[in-house]
């Protein structure tokens, strides 16, 4: 069992309806994950919960781009880019919590990815790896050292997340039955989960919290 202590937050990382079953960008699955989300949500003094929100014009849109396709890779100002499916649009219903996750006990909102030459898959920062969001000062201004992960997907944005995490600093840990990944390739989100491990995250589960 994990005590839960003062310093420590919890992030909600994507979970959004196109994010889920039957959006535009669906994890397979990705919303079975919300019970176990809204079991410990109320056990943090700190939640942050993180939303992609992008202008329609955005970079890694493959419709933005004459010829491509969706997970074509191309390279825009230096930075290797996956191309997406429109996704989390600004303003569209995609782009809105899923309606079962309870956000009632979320302190912070963060909008990323609203940059429309610049992707963002952590909650810390932009793709460019130097763009801050803010969310390494908010955190350690308020005195929280540990950062506890779930959502979507475990293999990308939660990755970087916890990537970031440790990089800055914070104790990070995964919840791993309140995260879903893609697992495109087939074997990426082991292969994630592997790495996060072996850079020193622990990976937990929602009923090992108290």
């Amino acid at each position: 069992m994990i005590r839960l202590s003062s310093k420590a937050a919890l992030l909600i990382v994507d979970v959004q309806i196109d994010f889920c079953p039957g959006g535009n960008l669906a994890v397979n699955r990705g919303d079975s994950i919300i019970p176990a989300i809204n079991s410990i949500s109320r056990k943090f003094t700190c939640v942050v919960a993180t939303q992609d929100w992008h202008p329609a014009d955005h970079i890694s849109f493959a419709s933005n781009h004459i010829g491509k396709k969706p997970f074509d890779r191309v390279i825009v100002n230096g930075i290797e880019q996956v191309l997406w499916p429109d996704h989390c649009v600004q303003g569209t219903d995609g782009a809105e919590f899923h309606p079962a996750l309870d956000t009632r006990n979320v302190r912070l909102i963060l909008r990323k990815g609203t940059n429309p030459e610049l992707d963002s898959y952590s909650a810390f920062f932009e793709n460019d790896r130097k763009t801050s969001t803010g969310l390494e000062y908010y955190l350690k201004g308020l005195g929280y050292g540990e950062v506890f992960l779930c959502g979507l997907a475990t293999d990308v944005c939660v990755y970087y997340t916890a990537l970031d995490a440790l990089r800055l600093g914070f104790k990070t840990f995964l919840v791993e039955d309140a995260s879903m990944g893609v697992d495109v390739p087939s074997g990426n989100v082991e292969r994630t989960k592997k790495d996060m491990v072996e850079k020193g995250v622990v990976i937990t589960s929602s009923c090992e919290l108290e």
